[in-house]
């Protein structure tokens, strides 16, 4: 299976250098490139890729808006979209994610890290970047908590909150599996579940909201 990847980031040599990276990888395709926020909606919309990367700050409409037009509540086919950002802890970053991204990556964490956001991205893996997506969602929530807000009681079984605490902290469904003893289908259905339960399109929301409500030790 070839994964097909638009591109999307004001910059023409941040695209090339994206592309160069994509298609040295066996299995990666780039099939268009956009300068700006409508072009990559007409685009993506137009050739449907596997996943959109997004860059946060464009010219006439911006990534937030572009994601919340690709992946939002309002799309009637979502696309996936991994947001692209200089900044790790940027607000407009979690305004992304809120909007229906996938994940993230930054710009200046290297081509592994890249080729591995657009391959969890297709395999629902939504968070790439343990260590950046739990410092960032931590301070996210840290800044946006009400003082002195308790924990709420979630309507989740146990073991389904043992599921949303390591995939809060970055772990991919296989190593969830190997950390709690049981088979990568039940995962993906303890997640199924928890995304139902909680009214949540993906585990992305998932996750933000494990550190919003303090769900995750430490949080």
């Amino acid at each position: 299976m070839t994964i097909r990847v638009l591109i999307a980031d004001d910059q023409a040599m941040i695209r090339r250098g994206l592309r160069l990276i994509l298609e040295d990888r066996p299995g990666i395709e780039v099939v268009a490139e956009a300068a700006d926020g409508v072009e990559a909606i007409e685009a993506a919309r137009r050739l449907r890729p596997d996943v959109c990367l997004v860059d946060i700050r464009m010219p006439r409409l911006d990534g937030i808006e572009v994601t919340r037009a690709l992946a939002g509540p309002d799309a009637a086919d979502p696309l996936r979209v991994v947001v692209v950002t200089t900044f790790d802890l940027d607000e407009y970053v979690y305004g992304a994610l809120r909007g229906g991204a996938v994940g993230f990556v930054l710009k200046g964490a290297g081509p592994a890290l890249l080729v591995e956001a657009v391959r969890a991205a297709v395999n629902g893996e939504a968070l790439v970047s343990p260590s950046v997506t739990v410092r960032l969602l931590r301070h996210l929530t840290e800044a946006t908590r009400p003082a002195g807000r308790d924990r709420p009681a979630p309507p989740l079984t146990e073991r389904e909150l043992e599921v949303v605490r390591a995939v809060a902290r970055g772990r991919t469904n296989q190593e969830v599996a190997a950390d709690l003893f049981i088979s990568l289908s039940t995962v993906k259905g303890h997640m199924a579940s928890v995304q139902a339960k909680l009214g949540m399109r993906n585990r992305v929301e998932v996750v933000a909201w494990a550190w919003e409500n303090r769900i995750v030790e430490g949080a």
